[in-house]
């Protein structure tokens, strides 16, 4: 294979690794692959000075173009940066205060303390919709229970935090609000057939792409009536549903590759080649673990050298991938004195706890 081409691959993944600081390994990786981006957990972030410092870090470890700085900031439980962050609500409050301007009140403040370290991709919004009380792993991350709510205040938030220049990623494609398994653990089944699909769980998915949505990611299901053996995440009819009936142009993501659902049966070098041949552009594997990583771009090279994967899917993802990157990330970044001096005015401030407070009100 080509050296440019090689290195590129490594614009496709979304590393992590285990700690405060960006581990040896990961740099030594990342001189040899052009990294794509990286995601951070609660073990990864110490303070926001850290975070900030962290952040200017693993930007470098793109070469080509900037690496992704990404997290899960979502509210309620699923949040990776803690006080002096402001501790949002879950998103189920915004849909009980059905309100679009809270919402966009909001997004704005998330954005803001997400710019304030560095962050430029936060997965949110989740787009499932809460169909089955049952579910153990939407629950209260969900807007609504009605499609139509959830599509409203999702592409709102959508528009709010892109409009303050962070992208957004809508979750879980083709929809994990109907499921009673928690695909971290095992490989959750989606009973319906492609009309209910299309009438309910993709209206949440086609508001978001109408208010231009940075990315989307998949989910770790099984949806028999479209896919028997594969999860949606490896699945190329599923992802054709996502390009050819929605209009998705932008970069599909995987969820966790290290998730139960799907290593359970395929480890991450072997699913994230499978990921790639379905329709994804990027893969997370989010263990920490730099060796998985290091094996995951060298199955992806041997991929396209023995044409399991053919070198145009690779190229399109990577122009994907590149469009995203020029539209959020093509100015100078703040240098790392300026932003620690400025986080400490944006961060938890005043403004931000009163919108808080007010989601909190819907609890």
């Amino acid at each position: 294979m080509p050296p440019p081409l090689r290195r590129q691959i490594g614009q496709l993944l979304f590393g992590s690794f285990p700690s405060h600081t960006v581990p040896v390994e990961l740099r030594a990786l990342a001189r040899e692959f052009d990294l794509g981006g990286a995601i951070f957990f609660a073990r990864n972030v110490e303070v926001p000075e850290q975070v900030a410092e962290l952040a200017a870090e693993c930007r470098e470890l793109g070469q080509s173009a900037p690496a992704w700085v990404s997290v899960d900031q979502e509210g309620g439980r699923v949040a990776r940066l803690k006080a002096p962050f402001t501790k949002w609500p879950p998103m189920a409050t915004l849909g009980r205060a059905a309100s679009p301007a809270l919402v966009g009140r909001f997004g704005k403040a998330l954005a803001a303390e997400l710019k304030a370290v560095g962050v430029t991709l936060d997965y949110a919004p989740v787009l499932d919709i809460l169909t089955n009380p049952k579910n153990p792993v939407i629950g209260d991350r969900a807007l609504s229970t009605r499609p139509e709510q959830v599509a409203e205040l999702g592409a709102a938030l959508v528009r709010a935090l892109q409009g303050e220049g962070v992208a957004a990623c809508g979750k879980h494609f083709p929809g994990h609000g109907d499921t009673v398994a928690d695909s971290h653990v095992e490989l959750p089944l989606v009973e319906h057939g492609p009309d209910r699909l299309r009438a309910t769980e993709f209206v949440p998915f086609r508001a978001a792409i109408a208010a231009d949505v940075a990315f989307i990611m998949t989910a770790h299901v099984l949806v028999p009536s479209i896919d028997e053996t594969r999860p949606a995440t490896l699945s190329r009819p599923v992802l054709s549903m996502l390009r050819d009936e929605l209009g998705f142009q932008g970069p599909v993501l995987t969820d966790d590759l290290d998730m139960q659902a799907v290593r359970g049966r395929w480890a991450p070098p072997e699913s994230a080649v499978a990921a790639i041949a379905a329709g994804c552009d990027g893969v997370l594997v989010c263990q920490g673990d730099v060796d998985v990583q290091a094996a995951t771009l060298e199955a992806l090279v041997r991929a396209v050298e023995q044409d399991t994967v053919p070198r145009a899917r690779v190229e399109e993802a990577l122009a994907r991938m590149a469009r995203a990157k020029a539209r959020f990330m093509s100015g100078e970044p703040m240098p790392v004195r300026s932003r620690l001096r400025a986080w400490k005015d944006v961060v938890g401030c005043d403004a931000h706890q009163a919108v808080a407070e007010e989601m909190a009100a819907f609890l």
